[in-house]
Order: C-alpha cells, then structure tokens, then sequence
C-alpha cells in the first residue's frame, strides 16, 4: 500500500438487490466496474461471516472465525449455475422482503434464503459424492469445516442454546459423542457444508473479476471471537475459560474521556501461553485464510496484539479490569515465517502506547487515521488531524462506527470543529458541501492511502448510518438503492480522484 490511491468501504449487505440485502450477485460486479471506471484502486468491506439476529446482526460477533455467511449467496447467480431453478427463488407477493429498499430486514430474507439454500441442496445432494470441485473445498477447509457443521446443527438442535448449555458429552468434545452425532446427522451437516461450499464458489470467483479489474480487496479480521462459536467450542485451550467451559475474563477497553465505566465487550481473551506452545498454529490458519479471502486485511483494535484489557467475567462493566502484556512481537515473528509478505492495515485508533507503536512500525504496517476526529483538541498533538498525517498510512473520513459526514456535521460537531474544519478548507463550509470538503482534504493529503465510506461518497446522512456502537438494535441494515450504483452519481469523486493524483 505504498502508491497514492484511494479506495471506498462498502459492506456486501449494504449493495442493492431483489432479494433483501447486497450478496455476490450481479450488484457486486456493477460496483467493482464502478470502482474501477472511477479510478478506485480498493474495495474495503466488513467481516464476511455468519451473522444472527440474536446477537444484533454485527459482522464482528460470529459464530464463527473462517465460515462465510451464506445471506452473501446470490440467488440469481445459483440459477445463472444451474444450481436452483427460478422458481425456487421467487418471493411470494404476500411476504416481501423489504418494506424499505434501503434496510435489510435480516428475519426476512433469513427465512427466504433458507428455502433457496434449502431446495439447492435437496435438487444437488446426490451429485456431492462425486464432485470433485466440492471434494476439493472440503479437503482444502478441514481444519474448520467439520466442526463448524456439528457446532451449527447440534446448536440447532438443541433450540439455539449456547454451547455450554449442551450436554456434558457433546459441550466438552468426548469423541464417541462426536462420532455418534456425525453419524445420526450426517445429512444436516453435508448440508452446512454444501451451503459454505456456495459461498466460497461464488466469493472466489467475485474475487477473480476483482483481480481482473485491478480493484484490491482489503478484508476486516477483529481480533476476538465470540464465546458461542465454533473457534471456541473447538479449541477451548486457546481461551481463558474454567472448569465449567465458562469464560474466566473477558474483553473490552477501560474507562475513558467517552465512558466512565468503559467497554465490556465480552468476548472470552486468549490464552496466548497456549497458543505460543504450537507456535500461534490458530492464528496462522486464521491469517492464512482471510488473505485468501481478501488482498489486503484489515487488523481490528490492533493495539490488543501489544496489550490488552482483561477483566473478570463476574464483572458488568470495564471499570475493575488490568492491562496484561500480549506477545505481538512473538506472534508476527511467526507471521512473518507463515508467509512472504503481510499485507496489514493495523487498526490503531484511540490512545496508543509507545510498545503498540514499535510493534506497528517493527513490522512496517500502515496505521489508521480518521477525518472527524481531526478537529478537536490541541491539534499539534492529535494525531488524526490532516497536518499530522504520514504516507504510511490509511486516511479515512470515517468508519463503520462514524456517522456520515453530514450527520457529523450537523449533529455531532462542535462550533469550533466546524470553525476548524473551514479553516482547513479555507472557506465555509455547509452541510451540503461537508463530504467534499473531507474528500477533498483526504484525497490532497500526504497519505498514499485514502478510503471512503460510500455513504460520504453519495453525501448521505444519519439515515444511511452503518452502525452506532452501544446501541443494540437498528445498525448493519444500510443498504445502497439500484439507483445509486448508476455513473452519474459519481463523476465528481472520478474527477477528484484524477486531480490528486490517486487514479489507479
């Protein structure tokens, strides 16, 4: 990421379709042409796996770390590969799947692309056994795959209770339980795998028109998973948890100038002595897999890897937690044998220390930046603030959890921060024109790379918001219109890509 260019953060769910959210179909084609006619040389999106209504649809809580999520599958393209037929994927007039074009309605379009996802498997079953290309996906995703299927169908199962509910045998892994539960469900499971086999079908060759086109991909990896998973379920020695499979700490950040009680995330933290005995093994798969996904990834709160906050389970809140040291410096040695090259993007926003910056810039990885909080405080030290950005790094407007521009601008900035912001413009500024202003800041700017939220692309405001952190219901359902993947809408961007200097 060392050349001048820019880029644009879109999320599968957010592209337009028939069929109640973005997936792998025709949309995602369009937008990676119109990447590439506007000059854009990325194409940033968020966590490609499972997500769940019960747990408020994040892309960042799965149920697991390496499967994808089968909403992304495209209906149309499994008739286009004759893997249904038409009708298997018709929704009936009496139960849409929208009432906004631009929300997703995640219990909808679950329940429609089960029945799609269902009759595929049923029309294709048979020929499984002699697939070699489904042989072949299998063989290649073993570490996972397997375990993934006995953790969705006995979850399943058992009414979608955690897994540390389940009975004693299957809980803790006893291996007549395991084998007896392969044999009793086999077809259940073949059907999960079938349904990852789908995805990764239609992915790989998303990815392929990408690379054809010159457009990169950058995933987003965060660094915990979630208690009820598949990745803990079936390695519970790389957590901290107890005798009873419960966590013993848990994950989140300390009480700040935002939260006077801080974050308690929950997520169980790693047992990195565990880990390092076999040599990060998990994490390396881990890796190894999200850079066949994607060109570039995306390392979620990055300064985790150098330190981080644990606080006990029984806790409610972040305030009783401690600092622990964590072995970064260890596990990118071992990244750096994995593999030839670490094509990273390290998320290091929020207070940063001096060992979280030599570990960052040990391993030459581009740091983040971000345009909204650039014009607060005493701007000689705030690092985010365009006088204070570098080359080596990655300048955005704002983020997945950041209003659009304009909601910013009219709802969240000070006086003095849009003073601020007219100064370094140097005019006024209006909400109209507050999306240009930042692109226009970003895309002059020293940083080689620039990244866009589509929604500060299109001028959108608070309705087209992607996520609020600590609000539980109402985030990840944005979705683009048909009508705002047509080329008009983006002739300036084209043109101001151009006059930076960024097109690729």
């Amino acid at each position: 990421m060392n050349v001048r260019s820019s880029g644009v953060l879109l999320h599968i769910t957010s592209l337009p379709s028939g069929y109640g959210i973005g997936d792998l179909g025709p949309a995602a084609y369009r937008f990676a042409r119109l990447l590439r006619n506007t000059g854009q040389l990325y194409w940033q999106f968020l966590p490609l796996g499972p997500t769940s209504p019960a747990i408020g649809n994040s892309p960042y809580s799965s149920p697991s770390a390496f499967a994808g999520n089968p909403l992304f599958i495209s209906p149309e393209l499994l008739v286009q590969q004759g893997v249904v037929a038409w009708p298997d994927i018709q929704v009936a007039d009496h139960a849409p799947l929208y009432d906004d074009p631009a929300r997703v309605e995640y219990d909808r379009v679950e329940r429609h692309r089960e029945r799609v996802l269902r009759a595929a498997f049923e029309r294709n079953s048979h020929t499984l056994p002699s697939d070699g290309f489904y042989a072949e996906f299998c063989r290649q995703n073993n570490a996972w795959l397997d375990d993934y299927a006995r953790f969705v169908t006995i979850k399943r199962a058992h009414g979608g209770a955690e897994w540390r509910h389940w009975p004693a045998a299957l809980r803790n892994r006893d291996d007549e339980a395991l084998a007896a539960w392969d044999e009793d469900n086999a077809r259940e499971m073949e059907y999960e795998r079938f349904v990852q086999y789908l995805f990764f079908r239609q992915w790989d060759a998303l990815h392929a028109y990408c690379r054809e086109l010159g457009v990169v991909l950058v995933g987003d990896v965060p660094i915990y998973v979630t208690y009820d998973s598949a990745d803990v379920w079936a390695n519970p020695e790389y957590f901290q948890l107890d005798a009873s499979m419960d966590p013993v700490y848990v994950a989140g950040v300390p009480p700040d100038y935002f939260s006077e009680t801080g974050q308690r995330w929950g997520n169980p933290v790693y047992n990195w002595q565990a880990m390092r005995q076999d040599g990060f093994r998990w994490w390396i798969d881990r890796m190894r897999h999200n850079f066949r996904l994607a060109d570039v990834v995306r390392l979620d709160h990055f300064r985790g890897f150098a330190g981080y906050w644990q606080i006990p389970a029984a806790e409610k809140t972040a305030v009783n937690g401690r600092w622990v040291d964590a072995p970064g410096m260890e596990l990118f040695s071992a990244f750096g044998r994995a593999f030839t090259s670490l094509p990273i993007i390290a998320e290091d926003l929020g207070v940063i220390t001096a060992d979280v910056r030599e570990l960052k810039n040990t391993w030459n990885l581009p740091g983040m930046k971000i345009l909204q909080f650039g014009f607060s405080g005493d701007l000689t030290r705030n690092p985010d603030a365009p006088f204070n950005h570098e080359r080596r790094c990655v300048v955005y407007t704002g983020t997945h959890d950041n209003a659009p521009v304009r909601a910013w601008f009219t709802q969240e900035a000070g006086d003095e921060e849009r003073f601020r912001l007219g100064e370094f413009a140097g005019h006024s500024v209006r909400e109209e024109d507050a999306h240009h202003a930042f692109m226009r800041l970003a895309m002059a700017g020293v940083a080689d790379t620039v990244v866009f939220p589509l929604q500060d692309v299109l001028g959108l405001g608070a309705e087209s918001r992607m996520n609020t952190p600590s609000v539980a219901e109402g985030n990840w359902a944005w979705r683009m219109t048909a009508d705002q993947l047509e080329a008009y809408h983006y002739e300036r961007f084209a043109a101001m890509t151009r006059f930076f200097g960024r097109q690729s």
